[in-house]
């Protein structure tokens, strides 16, 4: 794997610069840091999700760096110039379990000379990992805000079972997958899309290039695509997930590139895109146009092949017990893709829970799309 220069400072925003730090749980890992100038700062540490970046985080770390507070945001493992990772999908699959990315994250505070951090925040699967992290490490990570993604806490193990009488053989009724491909017309869940082995040459090499396929992703997730308009399912069934847009219960003869095609945005509405200009976008394509997917379809692939159960259920019952926020987009669908998660983090998964916030004006990338929000409610969050 090529080792890459930092970004140039003149990509980047004001207060932030790019970095190395060698030797973190294998990996050569590259972050974007703000605060950096003083030492003594209490740090902050930022996840990113999928197809992301440390990039992703530009927008509210110059207001957190203001605030008083050193903001680290890595390329977590697989993506960006991080290196050190297996890219091979027959590759080293277990070193992307939730646990070994928590130890990620671990190694790189530590490196950078801080005990703790005053917050570990997370978007999208980063969410994953920052909930993991806070319920794993409670030493260390302090607090938790959680963006997109509901964490409705470890899976469970069996409990007061021991004296219950045998349970006679019940014939098991059609997957999930089976249901979804029953319906008309046949559908999929877009996790075990990306757990194929199709779906990051599909992505990386589709016919619109990978900076065509990125803006119609991201513009197809966002506020700006009028169809999010999201509200709670009833249950974990085909009929209800069918009720989501097609980026999550994709039709079934379709990949992700071509399902978000034609939701591409008009070159007029690409000028009017201040969030993410084609600039932005380009530092997206590029990265991503280097590496592929893969990197990242990896973490999918721990969830759906239950790489990440046995030893996540070590944690069975175990709640986040420092203080926790989740922000996201009133226009995320994330908030609701699995039935029943944003109550049973509110209700039992965090035992902190300080507010639950929902962002108009914002979908899936709330922390880009609406930057002043989301860094206000985080240093209320945080006391500043």
């Amino acid at each position: 794997m090529t080792e890459m220069a930092p970004f140039d400072a003149a990509v980047l925003p004001p207060g932030l610069r790019s970095r190395f730090v060698e030797g973190v749980n294998g990996l050569r890992m590259h972050m974007l840091e703000a605060g950096f100038e003083s030492e003594g700062r209490p740090c902050l540490l930022l996840l990113h999700g999928f197809p992301e970046l440390a990039w992703s985080w530009r927008k509210v770390m110059p207001a957190l760096a203001a605030a008083g507070f050193h903001v680290i945001a890595p390329d977590q493992r697989g993506y960006g110039r991080t290196t050190g990772w297996d890219p091979d999908y027959d590759g080293d699959l277990r070193s992307f379990r939730l646990l070994n990315l928590v130890r990620d994250a671990l190694g790189l505070v530590f490196a950078l000379g801080h005990s703790s951090v005053a917050a570990v925040v997370g978007h999208d699967f980063g969410a994953s990992v920052a909930a993991w992290c806070a319920l794993v490490r409670p030493d260390v990570f302090r607090a938790v805000a959680l963006m997109s993604a509901p964490f409705a806490g470890p899976p469970a193990l069996r409990f007061g079972t021991a004296e219950a009488p045998p349970q006679p053989g019940v014939t098991p009724g059609p997957s999930i997958h089976e249901a979804l491909a029953r319906l008309d017309p046949p559908r999929k869940h877009y996790q075990w899309y990306y757990s194929t082995r199709q779906a990051n040459a599909e992505m990386w090499h589709c016919p619109q290039g990978v900076h065509a396929f990125l803006r119609a992703y991201f513009h197809h997730k966002s506020a700006d695509w009028p169809g999010n308009q999201p509200f709670p399912l009833k249950a974990w069934t085909a009929a209800e997930l069918a009720k989501m847009p097609t980026y999550y219960i994709m039709e079934r003869d379709k990949g992700m590139a071509e399902t978000v095609a034609p939701h591409m945005p008009s070159a007029a509405e690409i000028a009017a895109c201040r969030w993410l200009t084609e600039a932005e976008l380009g530092i997206y394509s590029a990265e991503f146009g280097r590496t592929g997917f893969q990197g990242g379809l990896q973490w999918y692939r721990c969830r759906t092949e239950g790489i990440n159960d046995a030893e996540l259920q070590i944690f069975s019952g175990r709640r986040i017990e420092v203080p926790a926020i989740f922000i996201a987009g009133r226009s995320d669908w994330g908030i609701y893709q699995v039935p029943g998660s944003l109550e049973r983090m509110q209700d039992r998964a965090c035992t902190k829970m300080l507010g639950c916030h929902l962002i108009e004006g914002a979908g899936h990338w709330v922390q880009q799309e609406r930057p002043a929000q989301v860094s206000e409610l985080l240093l209320r969050f945080l006391g500043r």
